[in-house]
């Protein structure tokens, strides 16, 4: 039985990431028996209350101490580590890709290496595309276990990330279902993933597949970054991605809640054109939330957002959603 997300979340003035995130985090040191209070208290986290959030700057230091000290990016989850490099190697093969749907085959291709526990694949079908991450194994005895629900938020996460910087923008996911009940953070992913998040819980002794889906044409946007730019990036990788997204993701929902607010459910184009002017002044850090006006659009308000009906079925490249990045 499918459950899903619920979308509300309480207003913050600092980027935070759910207690559980970390609980997942550091499985792989509890199957080891390695103290985490060490790695803890050289980031500064505080996990005594477990309803506590900790800022995501500290969470992406301590998501990078965590993999140096392990020599594994994959946080000891998996039967191999992913050694340090992993994520590297994975940005350079992705590079010279002229399409999003290639970087992501080479992706796929390169994960089947290093990560042989999951297997990544795309599937393209009449404008709908699924990113599908598949247990090639069961990666514990308990669907529910923090272990496994962390390796595949982090996998969908660190995916979705590095397709976004490729392609120079935000990618909006339509919708995800993960392989596991609605666990106590679940909130938080419609800040990270999509408020249609929704969760199917693997069968005893089965194995599970998350499938997010997305628009096709994003499959094929150029890249738009190079050797200069992934230095850049690569600059407190893997870790960093965390923070990126996150903070673009959670002043957007900030932005829907203003909208929200202020604007009626029916707008004419007079009125769209003055609120999405003062919108922009909002989201000018961040999100353009001002699609392309033509006289044929119908407007209105659609969970916050204001969205345009073009009747010749162009979205002018932009899938439903989408937010641009600030991931330079």
């Amino acid at each position: 039985m499918l459950q899903r997300a619920k979308p509300n979340s309480p207003a913050r003035t600092q980027a935070t990431v759910a207690a559980g995130f970390l609980t997942g985090m550091l499985a792989g040191l509890a199957r080891r028996r390695i103290d985490p209070a060490p790695l803890l208290a050289a980031t500064d986290i505080d996990i005594a209350d477990g309803a506590s959030r900790i800022p995501v700057d500290r969470y992406a230091a301590l998501y990078n101490l965590l993999n140096r000290r392990l020599d594994d990016e994959g946080f000891g989850l998996f039967t191999q580590p992913m050694r340090i490099g992993s994520f590297e190697f994975l940005c350079r093969g992705c590079l010279g890709a002229p399409t999003l749907a290639e970087a992501l085959a080479r992706a796929s291709r390169f994960l089947r290496l290093v990560l042989p526990d999951l297997a990544v694949s795309v599937r393209r079908t009449q404008g709908r595309a699924e990113l599908v991450i598949a247990e090639t194994r069961r990666l514990a005895d308990n669907a529910d276990d923090p272990g496994r629900v962390f390796a595949f938020e982090w996998l969908l996460r660190l995916l979705h990330g590095l397709a976004c910087w490729l392609a120079g923008r935000g990618l909006a996911l339509d919708s995800v279902i993960f392989p596991y009940r609605r666990p106590p953070h679940a909130a938080d992913y419609a800040l990270i993933f999509t408020a249609d998040s929704r969760f199917a819980p693997t069968v005893p002794s089965g194995t599970g597949t998350l499938v997010a889906s997305f628009n096709a044409n994003l499959l094929d946007l150029p890249l738009r970054r190079d050797e200069a730019a992934l230095a850049a990036f690569l600059d407190g990788a893997p870790g960093k991605i965390t923070t990126l997204y996150r903070r673009d993701r959670e002043m957007v929902i900030r932005v829907r809640d203003l909208l929200r607010a202020a604007l009626p459910g029916t707008l004419g184009l007079d009125d769209v054109v003055r609120h999405e002017q003062h919108g922009a002044a909002l989201v000018r850090q961040g999100a353009d939330s001002r699609p392309e006006q033509t006289p044929s659009h119908r407007v209105h308000v659609v969970g916050g957002f204001i969205q345009h009906d073009d009747p010749a079925g162009h979205d002018g490249g932009h899938g439903k959603g989408d937010e641009a990045l600030d991931t330079t």
